[in-house]
């Protein structure tokens, strides 16, 4: 399949700066295979369009303040990256912008907003893309993040804010800092540099609602990395490298699952990264909690195995998002469908709207 097959064209206007409030007041395209129908709702609307005995699955991954400013000791001079923790506490992983000014050795530090050097890290010999940077002193990486980071947005939301004019000081990163989490987050090992953001769209009185009529919760957890914030570069999808994460599924969620197969409900995964977790599960379904890691590309001809119906947000063009996406519901028809919400207004990307594979 050529990545050029995901392509669309979208009006920047259209691109989400800030969430709907309250979270479930977001529209909903609710996509019907079967009756081949579209209904335009709200996400406050899902449980009419669930049944007792469903099975909803949701990534209750913590979304960490990975987004830092890291300053060249020597020169002063300032990198923008995205920290993310590794099994070693005394290492962790960045993506930097401007990574190929920097020398193995470097010292960088990281500085809190009054300026003060919470932190210090020395560049590692680099072997692919990611910059290597072992912690200097016995300095708390999570603590760090926490005196200095900012809420990791997406780059796509920070450009449209600058272009249309809208403020980006610390106010509005502590408002991102609760946008951008959902209400269930649970802290995990290592925590995620994007959110699960299909999940954002659920407040507690919408849980409360979907509870009550029989639909049970499934909680995994799937840590973003920033990969997925990775274009399409490869002229086809098999030529992509698709990066790779870490996911854990408990026993007792594991048998919520077959459970939900037993008595005939569906399982409907909230998000790509609940769908690739479950699609990344072996088969038969083990008795014993699961934690591994997946590079799991879904694209058209994929068979799914468990997920019968998907909630998520609609992605960017050329995205392994869109692909998977496409996989559900074939590739024409999920381009009809992206311009349908293109002519209804739906808001796109993170922040924005939602859709409904049935």
């Amino acid at each position: 399949m050529r990545t050029d097959e995901l392509d669309y064209d979208l009006d920047p206007s259209l691109i989400a700066t800030h969430p709907a409030e309250p979270r479930d007041a977001a529209r909903l395209m609710v996509v019907d295979r079967k009756r081949d129908r579209v209904d335009h709702r709200y996400v406050r609307d899902l449980p009419e369009f669930l049944e007792g005995g469903d099975g909803l699955v949701v990534n209750t991954t913590r979304v960490i303040p990975a987004r830092v400013t890291l300053l060249r000791a020597k020169t002063g001079g300032q990198f923008e990256g995205l920290l993310t923790c590794t099994e070693d506490p005394a290492v962790v992983s960045a993506y930097v912008k401007g990574a190929k000014r920097l020398h193995d050795g470097d010292q960088l530090d990281l500085c809190d907003r009054d300026g003060a050097v919470v932190g210090s890290f020395e560049v590692q010999p680099r072997r692919d893309e990611r910059v290597v940077l072992r912690v200097l002193g016995h300095g708390d990486v999570y603590r760090m993040l926490q005196d200095a980071g900012r809420a990791p947005l997406p780059p796509y939301i920070l450009s449209a804010r600058r272009d249309r004019g809208e403020p980006s000081n610390e106010d509005v990163d502590q408002q991102d800092l609760d946008w951008y989490q959902t209400v269930y987050a649970e802290a995990g090992d290592f925590g995620s540099v994007a959110a699960p953001t299909a999940g954002l769209h659920f407040t507690p009185s919408l849980l409360n609602e979907i509870k009550r009529i029989g639909v049970q919760r499934i909680d995994v957890d799937l840590e973003v990395g920033p990969g997925t914030f990775r274009p399409l570069s490869a002229e086809t999808l098999a030529e992509h490298v698709m990066h790779c994460e870490r996911f854990s599924v408990s026993q007792r969620a594991l048998e919520s699952i077959q459970a939900v197969r037993a008595r005939g409900g569906r399982i409907v995964a909230v998000g790509t990264t609940s769908c690739r977790t479950l699609e990344s599960l072996p088969q038969p379904l083990p008795s014993e909690d699961v934690v591994a890691e997946t590079d799991l590309l879904i694209a058209p001809g994929h068979e799914f195995r468990y997920v019968d119906a998907l909630l998520t947000n609609f992605h960017l063009p050329r995205s392994t998002l869109l692909a998977l996406v496409a996989a559900a519901l074939g590739l024409e028809r999920t381009m009809d469908v992206y311009k349908e919400a293109i002519s209804h207004g739906y808001r796109f990307y993170s922040y924005g709207d939602a859709m409904l594979i049935l």
